[in-house]
């Protein structure tokens, strides 16, 4: 019942290898550095993690509450503001996202002169999407472990951005994490 497990912590595993991208440019060179990063992330990690999530959906388990029209519309609407969020950052970021390396350049404008990890952002709400329209137990398990490593991983992600990255210190102070702040009145 539990295998999707495995694919999913280690996808968490190999996913995080973007907060290596300082290490591994400054060991093995920026070009070997940047393919590293690359290859253990986006063609080991990303599909290894997306097996695990796809297992504990089919994994057999029973409802832990009845879902309906309105909860599975919810969920949908989750679902999809997560997808949008992620799109717009991810074209924001264009190839840093793909490839990170020590010549990036820190990105301020659009979503993130709002928020400092709108794909986190985007990525916690699909999980609460995908729990409310499947929600089994191991499907609260992978949610509860992808919103644990969320933040794990944004805050190791900054520690190699502070290194990459000198203007990212003062970026931290005035942008918030996943939340953007609310200006009232």
């Amino acid at each position: 019942m539990y295998i999707f497990l495995f694919p999913l912590l280690l996808g968490f595993v190999f996913i995080s290898a973007s907060t290596f991208t300082t290490f591994y440019s400054r060991h093995f060179g920026e070009r070997a550095g940047r393919l590293i990063c690359t290859i253990l992330r986006d063609v080991i990690g990303i599909p290894v993690w997306a097996v695990g999530y796809a297992l504990s959906a089919m994994a057999s388990s029973i409802d832990l509450f009845n879902t309906g029209l309105i909860s599975s519309l919810f969920a949908w609407l989750l679902i999809i503001a997560g997808g949008v969020i992620i799109c717009v950052g991810l074209w924001s970021l264009r190839w840093r996202a793909a490839a990170p390396s020590l010549q990036d350049t820190l990105v301020v404008n659009g979503l993130y002169a709002h928020i400092r990890h709108p794909l986190y952002t985007g990525m916690l709400l699909e999980l609460c999407g995908l729990f409310l329209w499947i929600p089994t137990s191991p499907v609260l398990a992978a949610c509860i472990l992808g919103v644990i490593w969320a933040f794990a991983q944004a805050r190791l992600e900054e520690l190699d951005l502070t290194q990459r990255l000198p203007a990212y210190k003062a970026y931290m102070k005035r942008v918030p994490a996943f939340v953007p702040k609310l200006k009232l009145g």
